[in-house]
């Protein structure tokens, strides 16, 4: 793949995105609640079809906003030397150009769409004013080439459009090789004839400058996101919702029934003869009936019913159960998606998030992965060759597990006097601590430790001066 030319990669990157086109603009519209009609008649009116949009009940973005609710990065451990090890997290260049970059607000906005589609893309690059920052891209519009694709983290290419051709105004878009990065141009993702490729310029890296990440990468190299999975399911609660919305609506009322009882008609005002239609029968008069009024008949052969109404209590029961199939398929626990959340310990809650704890888990380390790449193309492209080949750093997650603090300092407690760990080795597991926290916490030890070692040397001189001196 390295002996292809820009223009050939370009046409098979541009290849690819029409190819994937169709499944990701599905993913895209069940994402933002724009899902399938539920079966109709095929005469049904407009009230059948304004029942069926009202019928949209949108759970995707819950089970993608669940899990990267839970993925937040809050800071970064170097490890290839001890004079970076040696700096506060924040200090360290990794870190300040994640800061730089406004990474804090825009990484959830990779791990959504990586959660969603399957993958996204990070480009990290010298910006105007020459600072290294990274910024996301979308799958939508992003495209990358692997010579392994299940295995390998750096592309061999990669390209993604910044214009979408309209107008008979061509297409435009970015594409990034091992060392360059050039300009294209096209009037369809399907037309190969009409790709240009022009204006190469050095990108600075000595790889691809782009990063995938993906959920879940099968050995074919195939990504999977949390939507996908989840449409038929998806389809099965509005269709359930659809019926429970035409029974709620044509049958959820009991109908009153009168037999042998002829309606009143129009007569005339002067004469008092019915009034007829042009087919020669009576017109009816219209009766205004309704829960407050009573129909009464003086014929005795005069019969009236009622039918009753539809019950909807087992709709709702099958709402209810679809959604639990989708929570358990989707791994998001069933009081996330329900709301029954009444009378629930931290305990029980953390064994109800069991099985979302261990997907969360599994997406921080593909993602940690590829954040751990991004810092070495920043380090890269800002000459830093130390940390550009630190392979052993980190990213630290924050803990966003539901659990009380009280129950924390407990196990940490005990996690210090039963097995020795150093209190400052635990401060880390302090739910929702942030790394400014633990860099005020170092600080105020220090100082702590300052003040304590004046206060002894000044005692002990005191002591000193107070013995007396020997006869």
């Amino acid at each position: 793949m390295a002996s292809l030319g820009p223009l050939t990669l370009a046409q098979q990157l541009l290849a690819i995105l029409h190819r994937d086109g169709g499944r990701l603009a599905q993913i895209d519209a069940y994402l933002h609640g724009r899902h399938a009609d539920p079966y109709m008649p095929p005469m049904a009116d407009d009230e059948y079809r304004l029942l069926a949009k009202r019928a949209v009940s949108n759970w995707m973005p819950l089970l993608v906003g669940t899990p990267a609710q839970a993925l937040y990065v809050d800071g970064y451990r170097a490890g290839a030397d001890a004079t970076a090890a040696s700096q506060p997290d924040s200090a360290t260049p990794e870190w300040e150009h994640w800061q730089r970059s406004r990474l804090d607000a825009r990484q959830a906005a990779v791990y959504r769409g990586a959660l969603a589609f399957g993958h996204a893309f990070t480009v990290t690059e010298k910006g105007r004013s020459g600072a290294i920052v990274t910024k996301g891209l979308s799958a939508l519009k992003t495209a990358a080439l692997y010579e392994d694709p299940a295995n390998d983290d750096t592309p061999a290419a990669a390209l993604t459009v910044t214009a979408w051709p309209k107008d008979e105004q061509p297409g435009r878009a970015r594409l990034w090789d091992t060392r360059r990065e050039y300009k294209v141009s096209f009037l369809s993702l399907s037309d190969e004839k009409s790709v240009r490729v022009r204006g190469s310029v050095l990108h600075g890296a000595q790889e691809c400058p782009v990063t995938r990440f993906a959920a879940s990468v099968d050995l074919e190299g195939r990504t999977l996101g949390v939507i996908e999975p989840m449409i038929a399911l998806q389809d099965r609660i509005n269709q359930t919702v659809f019926d429970l919305l035409l029974a709620q609506t044509y049958g959820s009322t009991k109908v009153r029934t009168v037999s042998g009882m002829a309606p009143p008609v129009q007569r005339d005002s002067e004469t008092g003869e019915p009034v007829l239609d042009e087919l020669g029968n009576p017109i009816p008069l219209q009766i205004n009936h309704n829960s407050r009024r009573f129909l009464f008949a003086e014929d005795p052969d005069v019969r009236f019913g009622s039918l009753d109404e539809t019950p909807l209590a087992g709709f709702i029961e099958s709402i209810d159960m679809s959604v639990r199939h989708l929570s358990a398929i989707a791994q998001v626990p069933p009081h996330a998606m329900l709301g029954q959340i009444a009378n629930l310990s931290a305990e029980a809650l953390q064994a109800a998030e069991v099985s979302l704890s261990r997907m969360i888990a599994e997406f921080r380390t593909s993602f940690g992965e590829s954040w751990e790449r991004v810092f070495r193309l920043a380090a890269e492209l800002a000459g830093n060759a130390s940390s550009a080949d630190d392979f052993r750093g980190e990213v630290v997650w924050r803990d966003m597990e539901s659990r009380s603090l009280a129950h924390a300092a407990d196990a940490l407690g005990k996690l210090r006097e039963q097995l020795g760990i150093p209190e400052r080795g635990l401060w880390r597991r302090v739910p929702g601590v942030t790394q400014t926290e633990l860099e005020d916490w170092e600080q105020m030890r220090e100082d702590d430790d300052s003040v304590a070692q004046l206060s002894t040397a000044l005692t002990r001189a005191t002591a000193d001066r107070s013995v007396p001196e020997a006869a």
